[in-house]
């Protein structure tokens, strides 16, 4: 069943002759799953390579509801109903929260719940944004950013939702908020793959962990099993191990 969803086979990606990518390969089905790992483990050139954003020399398959996307262009792939929030937000610093929003082409409603998002129901998910509406990228803080980054991949009304690093910089306040949003977009089926680095909120939102290492899949575990490992927090991310109670 995952495997008709969306599914990675055999991704390999080189910049010049540095391999980023070697043979991997996973499935998801409708769910949350985190691929976590240190820096430069690879996670955001796979995020690239899926998105076909700056896209390195790259092989494989890239299925997502029977559909190769391997070497299609980007707007193919949003069109084929994966949202995309970047690491690092990239906004438009000079156009305004609301301007935002409004250029986004819709894309077909497609969401599990069969929601079609429009700018007014992204302000009705975060209400900060609908009071900052005439505030432009630059002005807002880190957390105002990400609500418009995740609100404006939304508006493409995607299947599936590829977030990278979205708790970066983030206060835990903020971040909590955001896990609640996650959490409310899942429920309502909205498959999200999360790159995080932040194991907190990696484990609290998707049962399924995916470690890159060096470029590879190394193994696969669950969110229970990993908060419970201590060495294994540290082996594959560098982190004192999570508080437990």
């Amino acid at each position: 069943m995952t495997a008709d969803f969306f599914a990675v086979s055999d991704l390999n990606a080189h910049y010049g002759r540095a391999r980023a990518l070697e043979d991997v390969s996973f499935e998801v089905g409708k769910e949350s799953v985190a691929i976590i790992g240190r820096n430069g483990m690879g996670k955001t050139t796979l995020c690239n390579a899926i998105m076909s954003i700056a896209p390195p020399n790259a092989t494989g398959s890239i299925r997502f509801l029977g559909q190769e996307l391997m070497g299609k262009p980007s707007h193919v792939v949003a069109g084929a109903g994966i949202g995309y929030v970047p690491q690092g937000r990239r906004l438009f610093p000079s156009l305004s929260v609301d301007e935002h929003l409004r250029m986004v082409r819709p894309g077909r409603p497609v969401g599990g719940d069969g929601r079609n998002w429009t700018p007014d129901s992204v302000y009705e998910l975060f209400p900060r944004l609908a009071e900052r509406r005439k505030n432009g990228g630059a002005q807002l803080s880190g957390g105002e950013q990400q609500m418009l980054a995740i609100g404006r991949a939304l508006l493409t009304n995607p299947l599936l939702l590829i977030m990278d690093e979205p708790s970066e910089g983030l206060a835990p306040a903020i971040v909590e908020n955001l896990i609640g949003v996650f959490r409310s977009l899942e429920e309502a089926g909205l498959a999200i793959i999360l790159i995080e680095q932040n194991l907190s909120v990696a484990t609290a939102i998707a049962k399924r962990q995916i470690v890159m290492v060096a470029g590879r899949i190394f193994t696969e575990t669950t969110a229970e099993d990993l908060a419970n490992d201590p060495e294994a927090q540290r082996r594959f991310l560098g982190v004192e191990p999570l508080a437990t109670t």
